[in-house]
């Protein structure tokens, strides 16, 4: 069979054989997505059998083997899913997903491991730890080489033409520009624009220096799908009247329309997301990322991970506590209303780093670089931010997170609202004893506008990953800062 080129040059296949290809693979998604979810879990026992066949053969008990690799195949299938392994190939790269492969991976054998540790199970003992060692790197390497033979498998044939999507854009913008030259660069995506139709006379490819071909009219719409093979008809939104016109020339034709929306023209476009609701698509502008299920993985891991950090620094709270009450007359800690998630104040604890009635006749004050109110063991503890290391017992009852916007007085609260664009958002999550904007330098005496920016930024992207990730540079970078004081 020979592949054939089209009159703006797209190589395609013909009609008839092939089709049944094309068929399976054109709507890549759920056939594409079911694939990689058999070959990793058949590259995770391939890569266990290897490892028991060469490494462990006569050490391990059946039994025990054929339960670790149970757990850790359940394991990868979970964490596969919550760190969104499985997403389309056509809007991400394959490289961008080894990262989180690698991390729900290293998750999974973390699991097991704490399993395999608290059951006692026969085989721990001995030479487990090189096998579970040895199935990781292997697994790890298995599930990528197939993944990229896989992409390059997909990315060859659709290049050539199979299971190429033909589109065509009814109505010229930027928008439709932008995706027309995203779509047509990226071949291994499997979708390929050929050309416009539009009722406006003028060439439209004035608005760009991207050319692709004007093929008539929107009356000419019907015969030009016909005639080119079209899979699916892109509506650049531009009212519900062109909408509805290209509705009413595909009234016939079994062939999928989408509309594109010009998301560029809403002023806070870096901040939407598409989202389903019930069915039901919606744009949205500002949306908690903690509901459902991913409310209960924030808490258990706010949750352990606290009560982890809390039982390994007691020797060092103990030290910071009795510093401080050698310090100066006082409690040891320093209780603070603060606005947290949905608005609601909470008491804030920190290690007392000032005289009980430094702000007896000031009232609330913004801590600014060079004041010396701190007593000089309080001021070691500001400098090196270890006067914050009781929120974790926040974060425990339940007010606070590890990782989020941080929290403010009630009274700053009420200023910054009506003086920094969407500050109230912040309040949609938890509070954090640390968080994104506090990593990129962002706290102290620093612009509020940019803190923000960094707030909303990490409620729009949240993941357990992004925790982890502020987590690992906080402890790296982040207690001694040159904006803390």
């Amino acid at each position: 069979m020979s592949l054939e080129k089209d009159a703006i040059g797209v190589t395609h296949m013909p009609l008839g054989l092939g089709n049944i290809f094309n068929g399976l693979f054109k709507q890549y998604g759920h056939t594409v997505i079911l694939l990689l979810r058999v070959i990793d879990v058949a590259m995770l026992f391939a890569a266990a059998w290897v490892t028991h066949y060469f490494w462990l053969r006569e050490y391990v008990v059946d039994q025990d083997y054929r339960i670790v690799i149970a757990l850790g195949i359940l394991g990868a299938i979970i964490f596969f899913e919550i760190g969104q392994v499985y997403r389309p190939w056509r809007n991400d790269a394959m490289r961008g997903e080894i990262a989180r492969i690698v991390r729900a991976w290293i998750s999974a054998l973390v699991a097991v491991v704490s399993i395999v540790a608290l059951i006692r199970l026969h085989f721990w003992f001995g030479s487990s730890y090189r096998w579970i060692a040895s199935w990781g790197v292997l697994g790890l390497a298995f599930v990528l080489v197939a993944r990229g033979v896989l992409s390059q498998v997909l990315g060859f044939l659709r290049a050539r033409g199979w299971s190429q999507g033909r589109i065509v854009m009814v109505g010229l913008n930027q928008m439709a520009v932008a995706v027309a030259r995203q779509l047509n660069h990226s071949a291994w995506a499997g979708l390929q624009v050929i050309g416009y139709v539009d009722d406006r006379g003028d060439d439209r490819n004035s608005i760009s220096d991207f050319a692709l071909p004007r093929l008539g009219k929107l009356e000419d719409l019907p015969g030009i799908i016909a005639a080119q093979a079209i899979d699916e008809v892109w509506v650049a939104y531009q009212g519900e009247s062109l909408t509805e016109r290209a509705q009413y020339q595909l009234r016939h034709l079994p062939v999928s329309i989408r509309l594109v929306i010009d998301c560029f023209a809403f002023k806070q476009s870096k901040f939407l997301s598409l989202n389903t609701v019930a069915g039901i698509p919606t744009l949205d502008f500002s949306v908690s990322p903690l509901h459902g299920i991913n409310r209960y993985i924030k808490e258990v891991e706010d949750r352990l991970l606290a009560l982890i950090l809390l039982l390994l620094i007691s020797p060092l709270m103990v030290f910071l506590a009795v510093g401080v009450k050698l310090s100066s007359r006082g409690p040891v800690f320093y209780r603070q209303e603060r606005v947290g998630w949905n608005n609601r104040s909470f008491t804030m604890l920190k290690f007392r780093s000032m005289p009980v009635d430094a702000e007896a006749k000031t009232g609330a004050v913004w801590a600014k670089p060079g004041e010396n109110r701190a007593t000089p063991f309080g001021a070691f503890l500001r400098k090196t931010s270890l006067d914050e290391l009781p929120q974790l017992i926040n974060v425990l009852r339940g007010d606070m997170s590890l990782v989020g916007p941080r929290p403010e007085r009630p009274d700053f609260v009420e200023v910054f609202k009506d003086q920094v664009p969407n500050y109230m958002k912040k309040h949609m999550v938890k509070a954090g004893i640390t968080g994104w904007a506090q990593v990129n330098g962002w706290r102290g005496d620093t612009d509020l506008n940019r803190r923000i920016e960094h707030d909303l930024y990490y409620i729009q992207h949240w993941s357990l990953w992004f925790d982890l990730e502020i987590a690992f540079r906080t402890v790296l970078t982040g207690f001694i800062n040159k904006n803390a004081y």
